[in-house]
């Protein structure tokens, strides 16, 4: 099975799940969201998975810096995807995929019960 790890390397969570799958004996590979390009068939594919509130990361500096006229144009799954292809930081992170469904987010007990459940 093939894992990739989306994000950004100087995101402390992005570090923590790096630092899990290397510890924990996985190969993977990491895209870095603000070096490599989405492909707007991955984002679609995450988001045939994953509501659009759940990849959409409102919480981060990206989100809260956009223009509130922005912010109110994003209400569903494609005003979500345009707004990711625009602005990749505004994704949650990690995203992983290839172990199971993809997942956002992470804590070591979550990774464990998805490799666990993939093994």
């Amino acid at each position: 099975m093939t894992i990739t790890l989306y994000g950004i390397p100087n995101c402390d969570t992005v570090k923590k799940a790096r630092t899990w799958l290397a510890d924990n004996g996985h190969d993977f590979t990491f895209h870095d969201f603000k070096k490599q390009v989405l492909a707007r068939e991955l984002v679609a594919g995450w988001l045939e998975q994953l509501d659009w509130e759940v990849l959409v990361n409102r919480k981060g500096t990206t989100w809260r810096n956009l223009p509130d006229e922005r912010k109110a144009q994003v209400n569903d799954k494609a005003s979500a995807l345009e707004l990711m292809l625009e602005n990749p930081s505004v994704i949650k992170r990690p995203v992983l995929q290839g172990v199971g469904p993809v997942s956002v987010g992470f804590s070591p007990d979550m990774y464990a019960a998805k490799f666990k459940a993939a093994a």
